[in-house]
């Protein structure tokens, strides 16, 4: 229930709301299920749109040199900064229902369209389009999935669902065997039929976003709360329906008393990441950065690696990418609930410092040239393993950590310098590469890597919040909090 003190238009109204605690107290049920289908393919999707990048099918129908190549990844990059804080802030101020259907929608143009490019510059133009609809995605979804999601089971969906982006990479690494096999599809076809298989996914989940509600807890901080009440009704009536139990009411005592806001300025973001929660943004910009840096490193260099320090065929590289992206997807969904059942900050110091150690190790053992092609992807897949359960812990800890008025805007702020940071390691990585005639540059690049891992697991050891099945409120607070529940 929710009753408001004072006349309706006044907006120093207080709200009393039992809105989350009502969500965080429902048994997984059929509707979460839609909610995880619903807005986890956005991962699938990216992890899709990069590896069909790296493919690099278009670069000789379009007549693209291999720096054009990379200018259409990197294009494709800064539309998703771009994106992100653009829609992050609409997100915030108009709901997360209006701008995961928007986002996605520009998405499916963006990409389907970059499939009937005539040449280089039309590619540009709708690779940017593209990265605009997924960036957006980022700050919106994972908002709406945190406050969907009940506390109890947060953790582990968040990691999962951000860890799909590795289910898409490995999607898009099968088809290209397939669409780039010249025995099977002409030159000017296979590549173009890639950039068809993400909107043809995402018209088929548009139609399920249909059905999933407008974030209660938005609505109850924007002045809505009889259409967030109405919305947590419908929502249990579902969840009793599916499951056959009738759900337990909630204690008056778990009621927040909120002054609704519609809009939060700038100064107060400043106000609320550099005074009030200066620590939380050092873990979460540090997490962010550090993932990033390492997964832009490794990933766009993989390649490059193999082929001129194993005498990998270009041909057969995606043989080795395969496995690569199946540990990725494998880490977080083996991983993830750990995160709720022994904790946040042991789970990250866990998975950032072991993929760290492990890719250090194999730094040592490639200067050494004890490895194989085999050998080496064995040790990225071990170590991915566990970085990719600690990168997906990175959005799930910005998003806990901050409050839920300026929760998509601190999401793509963080997104986007984590973005700008990781774009200078492909480059890095490549030049320590080189003609692969000598191990020791890339050596130092591979060590570093995983030491500036392992300084991230730490950072959020000392510095993090155990959050663990706890209510985002009782984590943070929302802005326009008058009252907490009592604990």
């Amino acid at each position: 229930m929710s009753v408001t003190t004072g006349k309706t238009n006044n907006p120093d109204r207080v709200v009393r709301s039992l809105v989350p605690a009502r969500m965080d107290r429902l048994p997984w049920a059929k509707f979460h299920w839609m909610v995880v289908f619903g807005l986890g393919i956005s991962w699938v999707l990216d992890g899709l749109e990069i590896q069909i990048i790296a493919s690099n099918g278009f670069q000789e129908d379009l007549g693209m040199s291999s720096a054009q190549v990379g200018l259409a990844g990197t294009i494709y990059l800064v539309g998703q900064v771009i994106g992100s804080l653009i829609f992050g802030r609409m997100s915030d101020a108009l709901g997360r229902r209006k701008l995961f259907i928007l986002t996605l929608f520009i998405y499916l143009i963006g990409s389907g369209i970059a499939g009937l490019s005539p040449n280089m510059e039309f590619l540009f133009v709708f690779r940017f389009i593209a990265g605009l609809g997924i960036g957006g995605e980022y700050a919106a979804i994972n908002s709406a999935i945190d406050e969907l999601i009940p506390s109890h089971y947060r953790g582990r969906i968040d990691i999962a669902i951000n860890g799909t982006y590795w289910g898409g990479a490995a999607l898009g690494s099968a088809a290209n065997l397939f669409l780039l096999n010249p025995d099977l599809f002409a030159e000017n076809i296979g590549w173009r039929l890639g950039f068809f298989i993400g909107p043809i996914l995402g018209i088929l989940i548009i139609f399920l976003r249909r059905h999933i509600p407008e974030s209660p807890r938005w609505l109850m901080t924007h002045g809505r709360e009889e259409e967030a009440e109405k919305t947590v009704d419908e929502i249990e009536k579902q969840v009793e329906q599916s499951t056959g139990k009738k759900l337990d009411p909630v204690p008056d005592d778990q009621a927040l008393e909120i002054t609704p806001i519609k809009r939060v300025p700038f100064t107060t973001i400043f106000r609320v990441l550099f005074r009030d929660y200066p620590n939380r943004a050092v873990v979460g910009l540090t997490m962010m950065i550090t993932q990033s840096f390492l997964y832009n490193a490794i990933f766009f260099t993989y390649a490059l690696a193999l082929e001129n320090f194993y005498g990998v065929e270009k041909s057969a590289v995606q043989y080795f990418f395969f496995p690569f992206a199946i540990g990725n997807l494998i880490g977080p969904l083996v991983l993830g609930h750990l995160f709720d059942v022994w904790g946040r900050r042991k789970m990250i110091l866990l998975t950032y410092g072991l993929s760290g150690v492990i890719l250090t190790i194999s730094g040592f053992l490639f200067q050494a040239d004890v490895l194989t092609a085999t050998t080496q992807t064995i040790f990225w897949c071990v170590a991915f393993f566990f970085a990719s359960a600690g990168a997906s812990s990175a959005y799930l800890t910005v998003s806990e950590l901050f409050p839920l008025e300026i929760r998509s805007q601190v999401i793509s702020y963080f997104f986007s310098i984590a973005q700008i940071a990781g774009a200078t390691a492909p480059l890095l990585f490549a030049a320590l590469i080189g003609e692969g005639e000598d191990r020791g540059p890339i050596t130092i690049g591979y060590i570093g890597a995983g030491v500036i891992m392992i300084i991230g697991g730490l950072v959020a050891w000392f510095f993090g919040v155990n959050a663990e099945r706890q209510s985002l409120e009782s984590i943070t607070g929302p802005l326009s909090v008058v009252k907490k529940p009592a604990p």
